[in-house]
């Protein structure tokens, strides 16, 4: 099995909305209930298209098919689609500021296949040519393992209220290079 990256376009976005779909509502059961996964895919996950201006979102592919997306981003937005950012989203100083990772997710027939760990290694590379030495992602909960064997750590949890009363759990985690 050969996995391939490719920059994400505006074309992918229809076929990247249906896997981010059958992700989350295939790897999220027994860690966040049916409400919390309907409401999350209304209100907060979705596509950034400004990863796909900024040429920092990716498509996995096994066989030329979509399998996974994620990226990373040098704004302040730490998760989140379209839906879900601020207006504003200023760009970070590699400086003194870290990269965030964004947006993964994996289709549920390849999952626990070194999909995820293979677009956050692009990822991580390509924001490391762009400076910077440290990253901060907002994880779901069936994400937080594969974050903690890539050696991110835990920094704060979150509680993510939605306009429907539903509340998503976030755990913001790390990494210094």
């Amino acid at each position: 099995m050969t996995i391939t990256t490719r920059l994400a376009t505006f074309d992918d976005i229809p076929v990247l909305q249906q896997l981010i779909g059958l992700s989350v509502r295939g790897l999220s059961t027994g860690y966040n209930t049916p409400n919390q996964i309907e409401s999350a895919i209304k209100y907060i996950f979705g596509i950034d298209t400004q990863l796909i201006i900024d040429g920092t979102y990716y498509v996995a592919q096994i066989d030329n098919a979509i399998v996974g997306c994620g990226g990373w981003s040098k704004r302040n937005t730490l998760y989140g689609g379209d839906q879900h950012k601020e207006v504003e989203d200023p760009l970070l100083d590699p400086a003194h500021d870290a990269a965030r990772i964004r947006a993964f997710f994996v289709h549920p027939d390849w999952a626990r296949r070194g999909i995820g760990r293979h677009i956050i290694t692009v990822c991580e590379n390509a924001a490391q040519s762009n400076g910077f030495t440290s990253f901060q992602l907002g994880a779901t909960l069936p994400g937080v393992p594969l974050y903690e064997v890539m050696g991110y750590h835990e920094v704060e949890h979150i509680s993510q209220p939605m306009p429907n009363g539903e509340v998503l759990p976030i755990v913001k985690m790390s990494k210094v290079l």
